[in-house]
């Protein structure tokens, strides 16, 4: 009777170890950001979204009421360009931000702006349009909270997501 319960406990221990993968819903794969090269979602591979997302960047950041890219941000985009060219399974969504400042319409507008910047230099690189969607969030889904210059510049961007299913 006590053999039993020891094979109970270790089964059970075995059971709530294998519900602690706290990432295994991200999409990362099963290497999740940190895998090392383990799984179609590791950083280390680079046809994974992670990849992109890690290595290549996902967002590019704005000055205050402004829509125009950056040095920087064309850099940025320029890798983007290159691996969706390289990966033409996947299709993009561009997500448009912006800060906390000013009215709903108003940032929503800025985002729309933002986003059709980022697809615009883009398809100007290659990437045909049906493979790129955009969405504006405006102000309502910020990375940073804080009545701050810090937070507010982390806030005017634009991501790319990456996404499943080839555009034509």
């Amino acid at each position: 009777m006590r053999h039993i319960h020891k094979i109970i406990l270790l089964a059970a221990v075995l059971g709530l170890g294998a519900c602690t993968n706290a990432g295994r819903f991200d999409g990362a794969g099963a290497g999740g950001a940190g895998g090392a090269g383990m799984g179609a979602g590791a950083t280390a591979d680079p046809r994974s979204p992670a990849y992109f997302k890690e290595t290549i960047g996902d967002r590019v950041l704005f000055a205050v009421d402004q829509s125009t890219l950056s040095d920087a941000a064309r850099a940025t985009l320029t890798g983007q360009a290159r691996w969706l060219l390289d990966n033409p399974e996947y299709t993009a969504i561009i997500e448009g931000h912006a800060d906390e400042q000013g009215t709903r319409e108003y940032n929503l507008a800025l985002g729309a702006r933002r986003a059709s910047a980022v697809k615009e230099f883009l398809v100007a690189q290659g990437i045909a349009g049906t493979r790129l969607r955009t969405v504006s969030y405006g102000k309502e889904r910020p990375i940073a909270i804080c009545s701050e210059e810090s937070c507010y510049a982390k806030n005017r961007r634009a991501v790319t997501v990456i996404t499943a299913g080839a555009g034509s």
